[in-house]
């Protein structure tokens, strides 16, 4: 029998070094529990960056992806198939908006917004062509294309990569003024994150979201939120924006709408915007295949159901409070929105990871964000009683250290 040694010794010989995991080989999931090849049960508390919000392996989502995969996986868009005007439907009706763009995965997405934004801003802003402008903040992640790292303000994401897409303005995040000092006549777009996720789980100020969109509504500028971390309920709303009323111009989904099993992403937006768009404008192979529509339809189908969005509400509430009860030298900060909380770590006491490595040991997988962030984001089936079991194992890495 391969050890995890094994496992990972083979990955790193023949898999590019892009990514640090931690020495954990994960053979199977069910819930909000998972175990490694060496049969030892752990604790969730990532959930692949919020594309589990339904668990690993929900039965009803499990079920809808065999029986499709069953009959029809792909025609591409050159034909209809019988499944993906439903799960449109499903996913506009939800959000209430007129149209949905179906992707496969979250920098698909962003990117389609950018491009809709901007055409939006040449065909009914009246921009001069190829003068349109888009802002977004600082501390920001929306995904790894060149376009995308070309605004980003991480360094690393964008060294040896360049040169970089122009037409972009950063500001910084939870800023309103900011942003109204930083529109101009060829400002097509402001796109940001409800909650800067891997930026650091930061939370704006109440009232940022109605700000901004009272700002962008004055300049006739497109509000777009990125809520591909932040959507279908991990926030304890089905869209972070909602928990101030807000409706942006175009919101952008990815994550869990695949359930967990599948990649599925999107925009979704009214006709205003979505009309700028004809036959062989955008597209995508994958984007909208009958497979992902019927994940798709069941994800949401689950969120619905067992309403999770209350759930990570009040669980959040209860996580959070409890952590802040914690007596520990080491932690400077615990904030979050939902289940989708961050507890920041002094930088004299070193980074997070060896925190993460510690709680992994004690069967909690958690990773670190930003350097000094452990980031906890549940599944959001997760029970009181198992939030409790994690918190014992936390309360004892953060008060007793590294």
């Amino acid at each position: 029998m391969r050890s995890t040694k094994d496992y990972i010794e083979i990955a790193e010989k023949y898999g590019a070094h892009n990514y640090h995991p931690l020495d954990v080989v994960i053979e199977k999931g069910e819930g909000v529990w998972v175990w490694d090849v060496e049969g030892k049960k752990y604790l969730d508390m990532l959930s692949a960056y919020s594309a589990l919000n339904q668990g690993h392996r929900h039965p009803k989502i499990i079920e809808a992806l065999v029986e499709q995969a069953s009959l029809l996986t792909l025609t591409s868009r050159a034909f209809h198939n019988n499944v993906l005007g439903d799960f449109l439907k499903k996913l506009a009706e939800l959000a209430g908006y007129d149209k949905v763009l179906p992707m496969n995965t979250g920098a698909e997405a962003v990117e389609t917004a950018l491009k809709a934004a901007r055409k939006w801003g040449y065909l009914k802003k009246k921009v001069p062509e190829n003068k349109a402008e888009i802002i977004v903040c600082a501390n920001n992640f929306h995904g790894r294309t060149i376009t995308i790292i070309s605004f980003s303000t991480e360094d690393q994401y964008k060294y040896g990569f360049g040169p970089f897409t122009p037409g972009f303005k950063v500001i910084p995040y939870d800023d309103p003024d900011a942003l109204e000092n930083a529109i101009t006549e060829n400002t097509v777009a402001f796109m940001f994150e409800p909650v800067q996720g891997e930026g650091g789980v930061i939370v704006p100020h109440e009232g940022y979201y109605k700000k901004v969109r009272e700002i962008t509504k004055k300049h006739n500028v497109l509000l777009i939120a990125d809520e591909i971390q932040t959507g279908f309920g991990r926030t304890g709303k089905m869209f972070a924006v909602w928990h101030e009323d807000v409706r942006p111009d175009i919101i952008v989904v990815g994550k869990a709408l695949g359930g967990g099993v599948y990649p599925v992403s999107g925009i979704i937006a009214d006709d205003e915007i979505m009309d700028v768009f004809t036959p062989g404008d955008h597209g995508s192979t994958f984007g909208g295949n009958p497979l992902a529509a019927r994940v798709g339809m069941a994800a949401l189908d689950v969120l619905i159901e067992e309403k999770l969005p209350d759930r990570a509400y009040e669980l959040g509430e209860y996580f959070m409070d409890r952590l802040r009860k914690i007596q520990s030298p080491y932690v400077k900060e615990v904030r979050g929105k939902g289940l989708l909380i961050g507890v920041e770590i002094k930088k004299e006491y070193g980074t997070a990871r060896p925190y993460c490595e510690k709680l992994r040991d004690l069967g909690i997988l958690a990773k670190e964000t930003h350097e000094q962030v452990i980031r906890f984001a549940p599944p959001l089936v997760i029970s009181k009683e198992e939030i409790d079991w994690a918190l014992e194992r936390i309360e004892k890495v953060l008060t007793e250290g590294i």
